[in-house]
């Protein structure tokens, strides 16, 4: 039990630089008061006290903020941080250093019974808000932008991001370390890649039609004299970065 404690209080040390020292964590880290109800409530859920688990569980809520329930299946060196408004459903699986941020939901998407929410492989970063929803696998090592809704499967290593999520290429490692808020470098957006594409044709088309007119006005032609409005390359390209 002490191994375990001590195994979950340097989790928060490697992945929050704001903790200064244990007796900070052990008393303020809503995260880490969570994880021990919830290893309390598991316990007596697979025990078939079932009322004691779900009183438990509704106890952390009350504390910490978050929701757990007590038949979600966590692996070891879980870590939630700032932990406000996280929801873990019944049937969730999360593997070994995995990490959540606030506001995330791993639900369900049906009322039937059986396997209805999502499974995390091990080191899987879930963003501040994003909520991954149904009995769907979120890869190993798969980092899932906040703010994302995830509803198809992620593979290992992958980055989603988005309404709904979309996989995109990126550093996926970042050189081996933590993907805090899993923000990595290099985001390859195909969506964004393509908007950037479509505003520099439109300009193009702006200038070579600009071209076509200046060269029927210097031949004689009749040419309507109205201004019209251009698009501002610089600007719109600001607008989908």
């Amino acid at each position: 039990m002490f191994d375990y404690l001590k195994e979950e209080v340097a989790v928060v040390f490697d992945r929050d630089p704001a903790a200064r020292n244990t007796w900070e964590v052990v008393t303020c880290y809503p995260g880490f008061h969570a994880m021990l109800f919830h290893r309390l409530a598991h316990f007596l859920w697979g025990a078939r006290l079932r009322w004691l688990a779900r009183f438990t569980s509704h106890v952390s809520r009350w504390l910490t903020g978050i929701e757990i329930h007590p038949g979600a299946a966590i692996g070891r060196r879980f870590f939630i941080d700032h932990g406000m408004g996280v929801v873990i459903g019944e049937t969730a699986e999360i593997g070994d250093d995995c990490t959540l941020y606030h506001g995330v939901t791993l639900g369900g998407t049906s009322w039937n019974k059986g396997k209805r929410h999502p499974t995390l492989g091990k080191g899987v970063v879930v963003g501040a808000g994003a909520k991954i929803l149904g009995p769907i696998v979120i890869g190993e090592g798969a980092r899932i932008g906040s703010n994302a809704v995830v509803v198809k499967e992620v593979p290992p290593g992958a980055t989603a991001i988005g309404i709904p999520a979309r996989i995109i290429e990126a550093e996926a490692a970042q050189n081996g370390r933590f993907a805090a808020y899993a923000v990595v470098k290099d985001l390859n957006d195909p969506l964004a890649k393509t908007v950037h594409e479509l505003i520099e044709h439109s300009v193009d088309l702006d200038k070579r039609i600009d071209q076509l007119l200046a060269e029927l006005k210097r031949l004689g032609g009749k040419v309507d004299e109205r201004d019209v409005h251009k698009l501002d390359a610089n600007s719109l390209n600001k607008m989908v970065d």
